[in-house]
């Protein structure tokens, strides 16, 4: 029962989120389409929308989830009874005839008196919302888009951009949809008929039908693209351009996905957060203690003194000196490994001190 409670109140709280999120706008510019759009241009636009902005592939995006919460838009709260939580969306809305002409006419009050008089799509039940949040709802059956293909390149990116956040600018070239000349075949079915054979007698026939629109053609085209790099990124994350990838006809274009590979470095290795370096002191400073900085990779000065004994390949931890975690404020460790050089010969007098030293 408290668990039901919990979750109810984090349901009511993201109810309340996205009221306030989309409050005073049209559902037309929620989804980004016009007033006269057609259905289908509809559904298209709030597939697009609902993929882009969803809050799996946006952890710790804020604005992110406050787009989402603006296509998902929550109008309505009715408690009747124990409970009862009635809701559309801008989608919902405008992809329904019914409820698009009432909101045409008379907007969301109308659509509210709609609901109350027993209109369609009186709202959702518990089991539902829950179904919805917390996984074992009935999904709705997304419908089959034609998409082109997405484009994934690897992006090298220098521990500098990845510690610092930077940008790279990427040529691209793809192909574009062009206008041509004649018509063409498009929106292909299958129909089906029914043709007499003979009295009484009637075969059912399936004839192919198109629809006659302009024609198009690919032509290539190449311009520059700037890629943002994040604090912290892992290797295999993406920064995604949404209908950047390739076209394809009668269908939505692909995705362009740039792949995070760290490019290797002169100073510094990288292990997830932590970064890993070697530093060579003498055989002298290995015994007797040395004073020593490094440059990091903002060329802030790292200490990595010692007034002991250094062994050779001796590790020493620096603890938040390492790579910026992705969306946060902490930061890994650094991991500096000694290399001792020892010298290549000694003169008798050297043996002779160094005995009188260490025996």
């Amino acid at each position: 029962m408290a668990n039901q409670r919990s979750r109810l109140l984090f349901l009511v709280c993201l109810i309340s989120y996205a009221i306030s999120a989309i409050a005073g706008k049209s559902y037309y510019d929620i989804l980004q389409v016009p007033k006269g759009a057609a259905d289908d241009q509809i559904k298209r636009a709030y597939r697009k929308l609902a993929l882009k902005y969803h809050p799996d592939k946006n952890q710790g995006n804020e604005e992110a989830n406050k787009r989402f919460a603006e296509i998902n838009n929550v109008w309505q709260l009715v408690f009747i009874g124990f409970i009862r939580i009635d809701w559309l969306s801008a989608y919902e809305v405008l992809a329904d005839r019914e409820k698009r002409n009432i909101y045409d006419r008379h907007g969301e009050e109308g659509l509210k008196q709609h609901a109350a008089g027993g209109g369609r799509g009186g709202g959702m039940n518990m089991q539902d919302i829950f179904g919805s949040f917390f996984g074992g709802g009935q999904a709705d059956e997304e419908e089959k888009i034609v998409k082109g293909d997405d484009v994934v390149v690897e992006l090298d990116a220098t521990l500098e951009d990845l510690y610092m956040g930077g940008s790279l600018k990427v040529w691209r070239e793809k192909n574009i949809l062009k206008s041509a000349p004649g018509k063409r075949r498009c929106n292909c079915r299958n129909e089906v008929y029914h043709k007499q054979i003979g009295p009484g007698m009637f075969q059912q026939m399936t004839e192919q039908v198109c629809e006659q629109c302009p024609n198009v053609k690919y032509e290539r085209e190449g311009y520059f693209i700037t890629v943002d790099i994040e604090k912290g990124m892992q290797d295999g994350q993406e920064v995604v351009f949404y209908e950047d990838g390739e076209p394809i006809i009668d269908g939505e274009v692909g995705d362009l996905k740039f792949r995070i590979r760290t490019a290797p470095h002169d100073r510094f290795r990288r292990e997830g957060n932590d970064l890993h370096t070697t530093i060579t002191i003498t055989l002298v400073q290995a015994l007797v203690g040395f004073e020593k900085t490094i440059k990091h990779l903002d060329e802030h000065l790292v200490d990595i003194s010692s007034k002991g004994i250094t062994k050779p390949k001796e590790v020493k931890k620096f603890k938040g000196e390492g790579m910026p975690l992705h969306f946060s404020s902490k930061k890994g460790d650094l991991y500096v490994t000694f290399e001792v050089l020892f010298p290549t010969s000694l003169t008798e007098d050297q043996k002779t001190k160094i005995k009188a030293v260490l025996s």
